[in-house]
């Protein structure tokens, strides 16, 4: 498994969620041909966006891109910014580095699933348990312009795993409320700091 921090759509241009594709074709030096959507949006802030921006520094697809269905893209990028922030029109950006490493490794017809789950947890094969906790999306203006964090779903087969013998119980509760995104193993008995 590999894990790469990315950008994702901008609200009301959302990254599909949940949604199983496979890599249709790949592209070095891509170009962009902005919809006429796009172009009327840039117009309306005042700012000028020609209807194709070809392969170079200019172009916000970066060096590499990784075509997933008909409409979106997984690729890099000419601002390394936008990562980690919902500023796209609903690809998914990388560094380029990452999807240079993608680029080169991931074959045509490679099954992609977009994965939307703030809250993942296992028990590997060894027996240790791990919990992984983001940040969820918000789900309205409301909840990005709150102070107050943006609720978890917390369903019942996490409430069991958590609650199960082998589980620190407030190791996973110090996991839930830090929210890093990174994997933590939440064993009983691990020596494990957060």
């Amino acid at each position: 498994v590999e894990v790469f921090p990315i950008g994702i759509g901008q609200a009301g241009r959302e990254t599909p969620r949940n949604w199983v594709t496979t890599v249709e074709r790949k592209q070095e030096a891509p170009t962009w041909t902005p919809t006429p959507n796009t172009r009327r949006e840039y117009a309306k802030r005042g700012e000028s966006l020609p209807a194709f921006v070809p392969a170079g520094p200019d172009n916000p697809m970066g060096l590499y891109a990784i075509y997933i269905g008909r409409l979106y893209a997984i690729h890099g990028t000419n601002a390394n910014f936008g990562i980690g922030l919902r500023v796209s029109q609903g690809c998914i950006r990388l560094r380029n580095d990452d999807i240079k490493y993608l680029f080169d490794n991931v074959p045509v017809g490679t099954r992609v699933q977009i994965i939307d789950q703030p809250v993942k947890y296992t028990t590997e094969p060894d027996g240790s348990n791990w919990l992984e906790v983001h940040e969820p999306l918000s789900r309205n203006r409301a909840e990005y312009e709150s102070d107050r964090k943006v609720p978890l779903p917390v369903t019942p087969s996490l409430r069991a795993f958590i609650n199960g013998q082998e589980v620190d119980v407030n190791r996973a509760n110090a996991a839930l409320q830090r929210r890093s995104g990174m994997p933590v193993q939440i064993s009983s008995g691990s020596r494990q700091m957060f």
